[in-house]
C-alpha cells in the first residue's frame, strides 16, 4: 500500500503544485488557439494558391523573425518579469487572430494580394512567440523543484498534446460545416481566454546575477555555455537535423487535398494524428520517466520517427497515414521529455532564459524552417518523394550519432 501511494505521489507530483497547475491551463488554451490557426491558414493559403512553396512560405515568414528576435528575448527572460512577458506577447498573438479575421473577410484584399497580408501577420506572431518561449521554459523550471522537472516535462508535454488535439480537430469540423470566418472568430475567443488565464499566474522572481556587463557580453556568455555542455548540444541538434529534414506537417494541406481525398475536418485530424501519440506516451511517461538511459532511448526515439516518415511516403489511405502519423509522435514524445529534462538540469537559474533561447532557435529552425525546406522539396521531387528524402536523410543522422559521438548514445540523466 506504501509503494502504491509513493508511486501515485511520484506520478503527479508535480501537479501538487498550484502555480504548475494554472501555467498548463493557460498553455492549454494558448496551444489549442494557436494550432487551429495555423491548420485554417494551411488549407487558406493551399486553397488560394494551389503552390506547395507557398505552405513552405507560411513557415518561413514565422520562423525569420522568430530567430533574429530570439537573441533578445532570451536575454530580456533572463533580466524582466516573465511572466509579464508571457503576458504581453500572447495578448500581441490575440490581435494576431483579431486581424486574420478581418483580413480574411476582406475577400477582395486576398484577391489582390494573394497570401502575403497572412504572411505579414505571421512574421508578427513569430516575434511574439520569440519572447514567450525563452520566457515560459524558465518560468516552467522556476515553479517546480528539481526532483519534478521530469514530471513536469511529461505533464507539460501531456498538457501541450492534448490541446494539439482538439484544436486541429475540432476546427477541421468547424471550418467545414461553417465558414472560414466562424472558424477564425473561434480562434480569436480562445485566445482572449488563453490571455486571460495567463493573467492568473503568479509572479515568480528572476534570479538575476549582477555583473554590470553588456548585454552581447551576457548573450555571448550564455551562447558559449549552450555549447559547451554537450549534453545540451547534442540533443538539440540531434532534433534539429532529424525534424528539419523529417518533418512533414507543412505538406498536410496537399496530402489531405491531392493524395488522401480528404476535406478539412480530415486534415484537422491528420495535424492532430501526432500529438496524440505524443500525449499517450507523455501520460506513460508521467509514472515511467525515460531519462536513466537518456541518450540510448532519444537516438531510439529520433529513429523510430525517421522510419514513420518514411512509411508515410509511401502510403495513399487516409486511415493508415492517420495511424503512421500517431506512432510519430509517440516517438517524437518521448524525444521532448528527454530533451526537455536535460535542458532544465544542466541550466542554471541565471542562464535559463539564454539557454531556452538556444533551444527555441533549433526548435523553431527545425520546425518552421524545415516546413519551407518541405514545401520547396515538394515543389522540385513532388509530395512522395519529398517525404521519402527526408526520412532517409534523417534516419542517416541517427545512424551517425550511433557511431561516432559516443557520449550522446552513453548519456545518462
Amino acid at each position: 500500500m506504501t509503494q502504491n501511494n509513493t508511486q501515485s505521489s511520484a506520478t503527479f507530483g508535480a501537479l501538487q503544485i498550484q502555480a504548475f497547475r494554472e501555467f498548463q491551463l493557460a498553455n492549454l488554451f494558448f496551444v489549442a488557439a494557436l494550432l487551429m490557426q495555423s491548420t485554417i491558414i494551411g488549407w487558406q493559403v493551399y486553397v488560394l494558391t494551389g503552390d506547395k512553396l507557398a505552405l513552405g512560405l507560411i513557415g518561413l515568414s514565422e520562423a525569420v523573425p522568430f530567430i533574429l528576435t530570439t537573441f533578445y528575448s532570451g536575454y530580456i527572460a533572463d533580466v524582466f518579469s516573465r511572466r509579464k512577458i508571457i503576458v504581453r506577447a500572447r495578448f500581441a498573438i490575440f490581435l494576431c487572430s483579431l486581424a486574420l479575421l478581418v483580413v480574411t473577410r476582406s475577400e477582395q484584399l486576398l484577391e489582390q494580394t494573394g497570401p502575403y497580408p497572412i504572411y505579414c501577420i505571421i512574421a508578427v506572431v513569430g516575434i511574439s512567440r520569440a519572447f514567450i518561449a525563452p520566457a515560459a521554459t524558465a518560468y516552467h523550471a522556476q515553479i517546480l523543484p528539481r526532483n519534478l522537472y521530469a514530471n513536469g516535462s511529461s505533464w507539460g508535454s501531456l498538457t501541450w498534446n492534448l490541446a494539439a488535439i482538439l484544436g486541429p480537430i475540432s476546427i477541421g469540423f468547424i471550418y467545414e460545416l461553417t465558414s472560414i470566418h466562424i472558424a477564425y472568430s473561434v480562434v480569436v475567443c480562445l485566445m482572449f481566454v488563453a490571455v486571460f488565464f495567463t493573467l492568473r499566474l503568479p509572479e515568480m522572481e528572476v534570479v538575476r546575477k549582477e555583473t554590470g556587463n553588456s548585454f552581447f557580453h551576457d548573450l555571448l556568455v550564455g551562447l558559449k555555455f549552450a555549447w559547451r555542455t554537450e549534453a545540451i548540444m547534442g540533443s538539440i541538434t540531434l532534433d534539429l537535423l532529424v525534424v528539419l529534414f523529417g518533418s512533414v506537417i507543412a505538406l498536410l494541406p496537399a496530402f489531405a487535398k491531392d493524395i488522401l481525398h480528404v476535406g478539412q475536418s480530415g486534415l484537422g485530424f491528420l495535424r492532430a494524428a501526432q500529438f496524440m501519440g505524443s500525449a499517450m506516451i507523455a501520460l506513460v511517461l508521467t509514472a515511467y520517466p525515460p531519462t536513466k538511459y537518456g541518450g540510448r532511448n532519444l537516438l531510439i526515439a529520433v529513429g523510430g520517427f525517421s522510419l514513420c516518415m518514411i512509411a508515410f511516403s509511401f502510403s495513399t489511405n487516409f486511415y493508415l497515414s492517420l495511424s503512421i502519423l500517431i506512432l510519430s509522435g509517440v516517438f517524437d514524445g518521448v524525444s521532448v521529455v528527454i530533451r526537455s529534462t536535460i535542458i532544465q538540469l544542466f541550466t542554471p537559474d541565471d542562464m535559463r532564459g539564454r539557454v531556452a533561447a538556444v533551444n527555441s532557435i533549433f526548435i523553431k529552425s527545425s520546425n518552421e524552417i524545415g516546413d519551407f525546406e518541405s514545401g520547396l522539396a515538394a515543389q522540385c521531387l513532388g509530395l512522395q518523394n519529398a517525404v521519402l528524402f527526408g526520412g532517409l536523410f534523417s534516419l542517416s543522422v541517427v545512424f551517425i550519432v550511433l557511431l561516432f559521438f559516443r557520449k550522446i548514445r552513453n548519456l545518462t540523466i
